[in-house]
């Protein structure tokens, strides 16, 4: 029996399909590509400080055509604020507010206004002043709340947005908006995005990192949906990895007992061996994501004790950031590791802290919710700019909209206060990374509802982010379904103001 026609005999229907279409699918694949491929610039002028392609091979993996020119930024720390801090409650001071308390919302600022369907109509709902003081702060005269002590105190290092604006009323669809340019899940996300767009300075951790953390015995009930790191219709090299708040930061970081570190990158070869038959036969990209992950983990095994190990920082840094610091799944401990990530090349660090829904909570859970960010966000701050990082490392600070500043709840009830879902006006703030310090951009109407001067929408936003890593928005695309597809859909403007 002639081994070699036996197997020919026993190959099933599926296999003899699957072989046989790859070799006239990657004639077709080619033919599409030359004329079509997923990583092509559309649109390609001159761009006068364009940057030479040696300097763009000092990242390890992205596409060769980016950046379009030269970055102000090489990094990204987002502090996403989930579930929508109070604007006016924290950076934009309306004297005339405070001025209105407990009268009614004049019909002509919300006419035409969708707001949750726990405001329903905001006709009648009473104007509601800050809880806490404002004061300028800093040689730049910024407002900010006495919520916000310690922001307060690097206020000339931050560029305040006050009149960003989105289209949602709900959390999950605006925080997928901000993040993706797109209110259903399946779009890649910004660092899936810029993993793919700009690849790595490191081969030893994830280019986008995920950390998530929740102000303790909150009643703001939060989920953390996988989508708001997810990679959508990039390979899933892409997506975020998220850390853990407790344990290992990591799944099976740590080799299982009687397996040596030799042992296991046998196993690895073999198994990536047997994954390269699969690819080459298939052109599978998620045969290729499998095989980058798991060298992705292999190193990791090394790297991520040792970024997770907080013995090397100085008593005095570790002060800085605040009571937690050393308490996995805190803000305070995901923003060191923040910090650490950026210091060892991690291209997007995502932090996203839960508990601001303050529907009914404004004079209890606010105060803990702005405890236990306040600190390790000017400490995050403070830490990149002395140790020489700020100047390439972008820090934002912001959720996915405001609060009304009409009251949600009985005023007769102090401690039952509320705010709702406001998106027609919100502020955000960013440091570092090539943004104008000690300014404050845009503003409200004198009662903090509407856009009044220099709109920023979400779109906007996200084009300038793209901008200061040196990105033309309307340029990086990716095919998808016969559509070229980008973060900013076919919208967005670069805030030229906002760049230092």
């Amino acid at each position: 029996m002639n081994p070699f026609l036996e197997h020919q005999h026993q190959v099933t229907r599926r296999q003899l399909l699957g072989r046989t279409a790859t070799g006239v699918g990657a004639a077709a694949l080619s033919t599409l590509l030359k004329k079509d491929g997923h990583a092509e610039d559309p649109i390609q002028p001159q761009v006068a400080n364009e940057i030479p392609l040696s300097e763009r091979k000092n990242r390890i993996g992205g596409l060769p055509s980016l950046p379009h020119f030269a970055p102000k930024a090489k990094r990204v720390i987002y502090l996403f604020q989930n579930r929508a801090p109070t604007h006016v409650d924290l950076f934009d001071w309306k004297p005339e507010l405070k001025k209105r308390h407990t009268q009614p919302v004049p019909t002509s600022y919300i006419k035409n206004r969708r707001f949750s369907t726990m405001t329903g109509a905001a006709d009648g709902k009473l104007l509601l002043a800050p809880v806490e003081p404002f004061s300028q702060r800093g040689e730049s005269g910024a407002w900010v709340s006495d919520f916000m002590p310690h922001t307060a105190e690097v206020a000339d290092e931050l560029c305040f947005v006050k009149s960003l604006h989105t289209e949602q009323v709900n959390h999950a669809p605006a925080i997928n908006f901000n993040l993706s340019g797109a209110e259903m899940p399946g779009r890649p996300t910004l660092g899936a995005w810029l993993s793919y767009g700009l690849g790595s300075e490191t081969d030893e951790l994830p280019s986008f990192v995920v950390m998530t953390s929740i102000t303790k015995d909150t009643t703001c009930g939060q989920i953390f949906y996988d989508f708001y790191w997810g990679s959508g219709f990039l390979p899933s090299r892409y997506q975020g990895v998220k850390f853990r708040g407790s344990g290992d930061p990591v799944l099976y970081v740590s080799n299982p007992a009687g397996i040596s570190r030799e042992m296991r990158r046998d196993w690895l070869d073999d198994i990536a061996a047997i994954n390269q038959i699969k690819l080459d036969q298939f052109g599978d990209p998620e045969i290729a994501t499998r095989i980058a992950q798991y060298e992705m983990s292999f190193r990791m095994q090394s790297s991520v004790p040792e970024l997770a190990d907080l013995s090397d920082e100085s008593q005095e840094t570790l002060d800085l950031y605040g009571p937690g610091v050393t308490e996995p799944g805190t803000f305070a401990h995901n923003c060191i590791i923040a910090r650490r990530l950026a210091e060892r090349g991690c291209g997007f660090i995502q932090l996203m802290h839960a508990g601001w829904d303050q529907h009914n909570s404004l004079t209890t859970e606010l105060y803990n919710q702005c405890r236990d960010t306040d600190q390790p966000s000017a400490a995050l701050v403070m830490d990149l700019k002395r140790r020489g990082l700020l100047e390439d490392t972008l820090v934002i600070w912001g959720g996915e909209f405001g609060r009304t500043p009409f009251l949600q709840g009985d005023i007769n009830n102090r401690a039952r206060w509320g705010r709702d879902h406001h998106p027609y006006a919100y502020t955000a703030w960013m440091a570092g990374g090539g943004v104008k310090p000690g300014i404050s951009y845009g503003q409200t109407d004198d009662l903090g509802i509407n856009v009044a001067e220099d709109p920023v929408h979400v779109h906007d936003f996200q084009a300038t982010l793209l901008h200061l890593l040196g990105i033309d928005h309307e340029r990086f695309t990716f095919r998808f379904q016969g559509r070229r597809f980008r973060l900013t859909d076919v919208h967005g403007k670069v805030i030229q103001e906002l760049l230092a």
